[in-house]
C-alpha cells in the first residue's frame, strides 16, 4: 500500500531479521573494537591509554551535544511515517540540516581549544587527541544519524555493511598508526577516519534506498521540522545526562585519581558494555514496533518475549564475571591491569541490567514518551555523581564501578515502570524468570568456582566453561524456566536461519 503522497514505502524487514542483522552488526563491530582495544590497552599501557579514553570522554560530549537528541527523534518520526516514503525524505533533509549546523559548529569548536582543555588536566598529550576527536565526533554524529534511520525503517542489513566497513577501516588505520609511533594520538586519528568513513557510506546508502532529500514544505501531510526539534530536546536532555553518567566516573577519576587510573577503570568498562549488545540487537529489531502507526498498536507480546530472553541472557553472564574476573583481566588486557580485577566484579550489576537497560530505554523513545525519562536521567547522573564523590577517595576506582551499579539501577527500573504503564504488561511472570535465572546463574557460578578463581588453565578453561552453561540451562529446565519444546524449537529456528 503506498503512503499517502503516493511514492511507494521502503519496505520493512521482520522483527527476526532485522534482530538477527542487528546482533551481527553489534558482533561485528565488536570483533573490530575488542581487537582495537586490546592492541591499544597492551601497546599504550595504563598511562596512554587512559589519556586516549579521556578524550573520547570528551568527544562523547561533543558527540551528544552536536546531535541535540536530532537522531532519535527522527527514528521515532520515520517509523510513525515509514508507510509513506517522500515523508521518510523529508524528514531525513530536515535532520541532516539540523546536525550538519551543530555538527560542524560544535567540532571545530573542539578542534580549537583543544590545547586549553588539556592544559586544565595538566596533560600538554591531551591535546592532539583531542583535536582527532573533534574529527571524528563530526563523521560520528552523521553516521549514527544515517544508521538510526535504518533502524526506524526496520531495514538493519544496511546497518551491517555500513558497521562493517566503518569498523575495519578504523582499525586498520589505528592499529597502523599506533605501531608506527603515533600514541594516543594516532589512535585518535585512526577512529576519526573510520567514523567519515562510515558517514559517507550511510549517505551513499540513504541515496539509493529513501531517494534524494526533499524539503517538508514540498510534502503535504509531512511532520514539520519545529515537531522533530521538540521531540529532540526532551530527548537532548536524557541524552545529555545520560552521556555525563556514562563519562563522569572517567572524569572524576582523572580529577580525583589519576589519568591511569582512568586506564584501569575503563577497560573492563568497555568489556561491560560490549556484554549489552544483547540488548542493543532486541532493541534494534523489536522497539520500532512500538512507534503508534495510525491504525496499528504496539507489539505488546513481542516486548515481553524480549524482556524474558534478556533476563535470561545476562542472568548467564554473571557468573564468569564474579568468578572468573582475574583471569578474564589477565588474558584480555595484561598483567599490568591487576587493578582492573576489583572493578570488573563490582560491574557485575552493570553488566547484568545493560542490556535491559537499553532495550527498555529505545522502548520508551519510540512509544513517544522521551520527556518522561527526564527526570529518571538526572537523577542517575546526580546520584552516580554523588556515589563518586564519596568513594572515589577511599577506595579508589571501585568506587566508579558501585556508583555505575546502583545509579543505573534506578535508571532502569524508573524505565521498565515507565513500559509497564504505557503498555500494561504483567511484572509478575518477569520476577519469577528473574529469581529463576539468577538461582541459575548461582549454580553455574559453583561450577566455576570448582575450577579455582586464579591462574586457570587452558585445560580448566575449555571444560569449565562448557561445564557452567550446562549447568546454567539444566537449573533452568529443572525449574521449568525453560522447557525442551522451547529449546528444540530455537535450535530449528538457528538450523532454518542457517540454511540458504
Amino acid at each position: 500500500m503506498e503512503g499517502s503522497s503516493g511514492a511507494p514505502p521502503v519496505e520493512a524487514d521482520s522483527i527476526a531479521r532485522n534482530t538477527t542483522f542487528a546482533l551481527a552488526t553489534q558482533l561485528a563491530s565488536a570483533a573490530f573494537t575488542a581487537v582495537v582495544t586490546l592492541y591499544l590497552v597492551r601497546k599504550l599501557g595504563p598511562s596512554g591509554y587512559g589519556v586516549f579514553a579521556l578524550a573520547v570522554g570528551i568527544g562523547a560530549l561533543v558527540v551528544l551535544a552536536s546531535d541535540f537528541g536530532l537522531t532519535q527523534a527522527t527514528e521515532r518520526f520515520i517509523a510513525e511515517h515509514s508507510g509513506d516514503a517522500a515523508a521518510v525524505r523529508s524528514l531525513l533533509a530536515d535532520a541532516l540540516r539540523l546536525k550538519l549546523i551543530g555538527g560542524v559548529a560544535l567540532a571545530a569548536g573542539l578542534f580549537a581549544l583543544a590545547g586549553p582543555i588539556a592544559d586544565a588536566y595538566g596533560n600538554d598529550a591531551l591535546a592532539w587527541p583531542l583535536r582527532a576527536v573533534a574529527v571524528s565526533a563530526l563523521g560520528q554524529t552523521m553516521m549514527f544519524l544515517y544508521r538510526g534511520v535504518f533502524v526506524a525503517l526496520g531495514r538493519v542489513s544496511v546497518n551491517f555493511r555500513i558497521a562493517t566497513l566503518e569498523s575495519a577501516a578504523e582499525a586498520a588505520a589505528t592499529i597502523a598508526i599506533v605501531a608506527a609511533g603515533g600514541g594516543a594520538a594516532g589512535a585518535a586519528w585512526g577512529r576519526a577516519s573510520g567514523y567519515v568513513l562510515g558517514a559517507l557510506i550511510g549517505a551513499l546508502a540513504a541515496a539509493r534506498i529513501v531517494g534524494g532529500p526533499r524539503s517538508s514544505a514540498r510534502a503535504a501531510g509531512v511532520t514539520r521540522r519545529s515537531q522533530i526539534v521538540r521531540y529532540a530536546g526532551a530527548l537532548f536532555i536524557v541524552n545529555a545526562t545520560y552521556v555525563l553518567f556514562e563519562q563522569i566516573d572517567v572524569l572524576l577519576i582523572g580529577a580525583i585519581v589519576s589519568t591511569t587510573a582512568v586506564g584501569f577503570f575503563e577497560a573492563p568498562l568497555r568489556l561491560a558494555i560490549f556484554l549489552s549488545y544483547a540488548g542493543q540487537a532486541v532493541a534494534f529489531g523489536v522497539a520500532p514496533r512500538l512507534a503508534r502507526l495510525s491504525g496499528g498498536r504496539p507489539d505488546v507480546h513481542a516486548f515481553e518475549t524480549a524482556l524474558r530472553y534478556l533476563l535470561l541472557i545476562q542472568s548467564a553472564l554473571l557468573a564468569p564475571v564474579l568468578v572468573w574476573a582475574e583471569p578474564i583481566v589477565h588474558a584480555l588486557f595484561g598483567n599490568r591491569y591487576g587493578d582492573s580485577i576489583g572493578v570488573l566484579r563490582a560491574l557485575a550489576p552493570f553488566v547484568f541490567m545493560s542490556a535491559i537497560g537499553t532495550f527498555v530505554t529505545l522502548s520508551v523513545n519510540y512509544l513517544g514518551e522521551a520527556r518522561r525519562r527526564v527526570p529518571l536521567a538526572i537523577c542517575a547522573v546526580a546520584l552516580n555523581a554523588a556515589i563518586d564523590a564519596v568513594l572515589l577517595p577511599s577506595i579508589g576506582v571501585i568506587g566508579g564501578a558501585v556508583g555505575t551499579d546502583v545509579a543505573f539501577a534506578v535508571y532502569v527500573l524508573g524505565h521498565l515502570w515507565i513500559c509497564s504503564s504505557l503498555l500494561r504488561f504483567e511484572l509478575r511472570p518477569l520476577i519469577s524468570t528473574l529469581i529463576r535465572s539468577l538461582a541459575a546463574a548461582a549454580v553455574a557460578a559453583a561450577v566455576l568456582a570448582a575450577f579455582g578463581t586464579s591462574g586457570i588453565s587452558a585445560l580448566d578453561a575449555l571444560i569449565g566453561a562448557p561445564a557452567a552453561i550446562a549447568a546454567f540451562a539444566l537449573t533452568l529446565l529443572a525449574t521449568r524456566e525453560l522447557s525442551v519444546r522451547e529449546l528444540a524449537a530455537a535450535a530449528r529456528a538457528l538450523s532454518a536461519r542457517k540454511s540458504p
